[in-house]
C-alpha cells in the first residue's frame, strides 16, 4: 500500500515538474519579427551622405559607431546590432528606393532616425503600410506626432513648430516692434517652422512679419535672396535653412555690412558645419535654441554624460570634428533607441518596439541639457519638447534664459 502511495506521489511530482517546465518555457518564450533573432537585431537607416544636406551625414556615422561600441560591450540583451545605413542624397525618390531595400532586401526590424522632412514624408506611407517602425526620425516636422493616422512613425527632436513659437515668444518679449524677415526652404521643413513663427506671433504677425522669402534646395546659393531681404530693411532675419545655406546666409549678411538680429534654426546651429564655415567673426551674436549639450562648451567639461560621450568619440570616431553638433545628436538619438530595445527584452516584434518607444518616462541621454527629458505615450509621439535660447559668442554658443516648452500638435 505504501509503495503504491509513493508511486502516486512520485507521479504527481513528475507531473508538477513537467508542468512547471512547460509553463516556465511558455513564460520565457521569445518573440521575433523579421530583423531579430537570438543573436542579432537589424537596424536600417537613411542619411544624406551626399548632396545639399551632406553635413548631416556625420549623424549616421556617429550612430554606426555607437552601435559598434554597444556590440563591443556585448550587445543589447545579448544580441549584436547590425546597423545598415544608405545614402539618399536628400532626395525623396532615392529615400523611397532605400527604404524598400532596407525592408524587402535587408529585412530590417525597423528604420531608425532617417533624416530630412522631404525624405521622411516620401517613405512614411510605405513604412506604415508595411507596419515597420519609422522610429525617432531626424526631423522636427510636427506631423511625426500623429499616432492615430501614422502609428508606426515617431519623431525625436523638438518639433519645428514648437521651436518657431519659442523664437516668436522671445521676439515679442525682447523686440516687440521688430520688422521680421524669414528665409525658408520651400518644403515641409521650411513651412513647418514658418507656421510656428506665425502662430507664436499671433495677431502681431500681420505687422511684424514683413517678408517670407523661400528658396529651393536645388539652388547653389541663397545670396540673391539675402540681397533682396536687405532691400526691405528688416531688423530681424530668421534663417530656416539646412547647414550649407545657413552658413551662406550668415556669411552674405556680413559681406553686405548689414547688422540685423539673426536667428538660425537649431538644425543648422552646428559650430563645425555652419558657424566655422560662415566665419566666427560673421557669426557673432547670432541666436538659436538648443536641447542638447554643446561639446565645445567648457561648462560640460566635467559633466559625467559628456565625459562618456568624449570617451566614445576618442575611441570610435578619433578623426571626427568634435565641435560638430551632429556627433552629439547622433549619440543621443542612438542612446534613446538603445534604451527602447533594452526595454523590449525578448519580445522583439515591431509592435512591441513601438509600444516601448511610446512608454518612455523622464528618460534622459548623456547629451541632453539638464531639465530636458524624454517622455512619450500612446497619444504623444513627440519625445522632446523643450529648448533653451543661446547666443554665439567668440567661438561657441552661450545658453541664456530658462528652458522653454512650447508643444505644437499635428494639424
Amino acid at each position: 500500500m505504501l509503495s503504491i502511495q509513493k508511486l502516486r506521489i512520485a507521479a504527481i511530482s513528475t507531473a508538477v515538474i513537467a508542468f512547471a517546465a512547460t509553463g516556465g518555457s511558455a513564460l520565457a518564450q521569445k518573440k521575433y519579427d523579421t530583423g531579430a533573432t537570438d543573436t542579432e537585431i537589424k537596424i536600417g537607416n537613411i542619411m544624406p551622405y551626399s548632396g545639399p544636406a551632406s553635413a548631416y551625414g556625420m549623424i549616421g556615422k556617429t550612430e554606426e559607431a555607437y552601435f559598434k561600441m554597444v556590440n563591443d560591450s556585448g550587445g543589447i540583451n545579448g544580441r549584436k546590432v547590425t546597423f545598415i545605413s544608405y545614402d539618399d542624397a536628400y532626395s525623396p525618390p532615392k529615400a523611397v528606393e532605400q527604404a524598400r531595400k532596407l525592408v524587402e532586401s535587408d529585412e530590417v526590424l525597423l528604420v531608425f532616425n532617417p533624416l530630412g522632412t522631404p525624405s521622411n514624408s516620401a517613405i512614411q506611407k510605405y513604412l506604415n503600410a508595411k507596419k515597420v517602425p519609422q522610429l525617432f526620425v531626424a526631423t522636427g516636422a510636427t506631423k511625426w506626432n500623429d499616432p492615430k493616422d501614422f502609428p508606426w512613425t515617431m519623431g525625436w527632436q523638438p518639433s519645428y513648430q514648437s521651436e518657431g513659437q519659442i523664437y516668436a515668444k522671445f521676439l515679442l518679449k525682447e523686440k516687440p516692434d521688430a520688422k521680421i524677415a524669414v528665409l525658408y526652404q520651400n518644403d515641409d521643413f521650411g513651412k513647418d517652422y514658418l507656421k510656428g513663427i506665425k502662430d507664436g506671433l499671433g495677431a502681431k504677425a500681420a505687422t511684424m512679419l514683413i517678408a517670407e522669402e523661400s528658396y529651393e534646395v536645388s539652388e547653389p546659393t541663397v545670396d540673391s535672396h539675402i540681397v533682396k531681404l536687405k532691400s526691405l530693411n528688416p531688423d530681424v532675419v530668421i534663417s530656416i535653412t539646412t547647414p550649407k545655406f545657413a552658413a551662406q546666409t550668415i556669411k552674405k549678411i556680413a559681406e553686405l555690412s548689414w547688422k540685423p538680429l539673426q536667428i538660425v534654426a537649431n538644425v543648422s546651429s552646428s559650430i563645425g558645419s555652419v558657424m566655422k564655415p560662415a566665419g566666427f567673426e560673421a557669426a557673432q551674436d547670432v541666436l538659436s535654441a538648443n536641447y542638447g549639450k554643446d561639446a565645445s562648451d567648457e561648462q560640460w567639461k566635467n559633466d559625467p554624460g559628456m565625459k562618456k560621450w568624449a570617451a566614445f568619440v576618442d575611441k570610435y570616431l578619433p578623426d571626427a570634428n568634435r565641435i560638430d553638433s551632429n556627433l552629439v545628436y547622433g549619440y543621443g538619438a542612438a542612446q534613446t533607441l538603445h534604451k527602447v530595445l533594452e526595454m523590449c527584452g525578448n519580445d522583439l516584434t515591431r509592435a512591441n518596439v513601438m509600444k516601448q518607444a511610446a512608454s518612455l518616462k523622464d528618460f534622459t541621454t548623456d547629451t541632453l541639457l539638464p531639465g530636458v527629458k524624454i517622455n512619450t505615450s500612446a497619444t504623444d509621439f513627440a519625445p522632446i519638447s523643450s529648448l533653451q535660447m543661446m547666443r554665439f559668442k567668440g567661438e561657441k554658443w552661450e545658453l541664456f534664459g530658462d528652458i522653454i516648452s512650447a508643444d505644437a500638435t499635428a494639424n
